[in-house]
């Protein structure tokens, strides 16, 4: 059977999957869900036995049906390869009372890696499935990690460009050189003077031009995008809350049918969602912990039932979660609307006129499976002190908000046993002056590459590539400009006049 996808907000619009890959945003600012989130028809007994990529086919088969077997299983084969430095590509290690799903072993050491190596792939061979014969202009804002991570993926694959827009005092220092020094010869990045709600605001406002569009297409491109408003990067995402639950299966760690939690530190909203359209799929999970620092949106909702991004935005050592607009959490608001179109609509158009919105106590009583906390930055750096006291394990400052909130979900659900799967999402080198600050405020006293080297030392885990890449590498790329100039940007990079 053939899976529906339909906007989040116009009830008439729907497309396949491959269709809602490649347009990425629905009109009028949706975003594409399915109709029906489909069962896994395999057991979770047989899953244990698979590898990844056997696991990521079984979820993704059902989830972007119109897909041939030999075009996914292509699609799958090309995207999990040696690219990644961990065999197991996901690695799920024990260490503070939770087993840790290390999702940062692909190129850009970053947990976008999963979904965003596979997304070329899926995103071209939609293009040939739809006759596209424009060239795909993959159009993309980044608090961090997701602009490196398409830029790998998507450099210099045929038929398409990529543009990615970053915060230009938001980011890491590793993470800004990762993408100012990207060689795709089809690739272009820029730094906005603002945050990266500014600039998701911005690619989002773009979308909607249909002026734009109209003069990309007689220059013969077309849109598209990497962000996770694209079900082409949630349905990867899917794959990796399966195949960690069934790793634990597969070390007798539960039997098939027991719950587990799910820790996921997020600011889109993007990452704990997938983990939620798993369960939807019969992955058994007691509790969604949705972990946030300072720019505490999400917890605030999950408390109160509203809403509210009129507040202050707080530069953390965690900068991939330092947004206030959860565009993902529209999928959920949808959800637990009954799936109504119109309702939802409305909100998001209270949300963008007032900057806030509350839901109804009916839609609250849907999100009972989900416990929201937030880490403060002190509190951060005093997990990753701990947890590497405990027994030498280093993690970085989002996995550390994740482990706070952890800890607090314990307390105050009176010491919670149910084994509980903790999203890891990125590498502890890409935050390193955080990181080893948090150990020792000596440490500040380096530079960058002596912070690495030292992290090296403590966490006798081997520096990755990506990181060694950079040491030396040339900054090729310059820009930046005011969010109001974004459109000019993009089509000055295309050359279009």
């Amino acid at each position: 059977m053939e899976l529906v996808y339909r906007s989040t907000r116009n009830a008439q619009e729907t497309a396949t999957a491959s269709e809602a890959i490649l347009k990425g945003l629905a009109n009028e600012g949706g975003l594409f869900v399915p109709d029906q989130i489909p069962a896994l028809d395999v057991s979770f007994d047989e899953l244990a036995k698979m590898d990844y990529k056997g696991v990521a086919y079984e979820v993704m088969k059902l989830m972007l049906t119109d897909f041939t077997e030999d075009e996914l299983k292509a699609c799958i084969n090309g995207a999990y390869d040696a690219k990644f430095d961990d065999e197991l590509f996901v690695p799920v290690k024990y260490h503070h009372g939770a087993y840790i799903m290390e999702l940062f072993h692909g190129k850009t050491i970053a947990f976008k890696d999963m979904a965003l190596s596979i997304l070329p792939y899926l995103m071209t061979t939609a293009a040939k499935k739809n006759n596209i014969n424009n060239d795909i202009v993959i159009l993309t804002a980044t608090s961090g990690d997701t602009g490196k991570a398409a830029l790998a993926g998507f450099a210099d694959v045929p038929g398409t460009k990529i543009a990615v827009f970053y915060p230009k005092n938001g980011v890491s220092p590793v993470q800004e050189k990762q993408m100012v020094t990207e060689r795709g010869k089809n690739t272009f990045v820029a730094g906005i003077t603002g945050n990266f709600d500014d600039a998701q605001t911005g690619v989002k406002k773009m979308f909607q031009d249909k002026e734009l569009a109209a003069e990309l297409s007689a220059a013969g491109y077309q849109f598209s995008s990497a962000n996770s408003i694209n079900i082409g990067r949630l349905v990867p995402q899917m794959v990796y809350y399966v195949y960690g639950y069934t790793r634990l299966i597969a070390a007798g760690k539960i039997k098939a049918g027991d719950k587990i939690n799910v820790v996921v530190p997020t600011g889109n909203f993007g990452n704990i969602l997938a983990s939620y359209y798993a369960s939807l799929m019969g992955m058994p999970v007691n509790k969604f912990i949705c972990a946030s620092n300072d720019n505490k949106v999400l917890y605030d909702f999950f408390t109160t039932g509203t809403y509210d991004r009129n507040r202050d935005f707080i530069l953390t050592t965690s900068p991939s979660m330092d947004i206030l607009i959860s565009s993902n959490l529209e999928r959920l608001i949808y959800r637990i609307a009954g799936n109504d179109a119109e309702k939802n609509a409305a909100l998001m158009k209270e949300l963008n006129e007032t900057g806030k919105y509350t839901i109804t106590d009916e839609m609250k009583k849907n999100l009972d499976c989900f416990y929201g906390n937030f880490a403060s930055t002190d509190e951060v750096a005093a997990e990753i002190k701990a947890v590497y006291d405990e027994d030498g394990y280093v993690m970085d400052t989002h996995t550390a908000v994740a482990a706070a909130v952890y800890d607090a979900y314990k307390k105050d659900s009176g010491d919670d046993e149910t084994p509980t799967l903790l999203a890891s999402t990125a590498s502890p080198y890409k935050f390193a002056r955080s990181v080893m600050t948090a150990l020792d405020a000596d440490y500040d006293k380096q530079t960058d590459f002596e912070l690495i080297d030292s992290l090296k030392k403590v966490s006798g885990v081997a520096i990755p590539q990506a990181i060694e890449d950079i040491r030396s590498a040339e900054v090729l790329h310059k820009t930046v400009c005011d969010k109001e100039d974004m459109p000019a940007v993009v089509k000055s990079f295309l050359d279009i006049q």
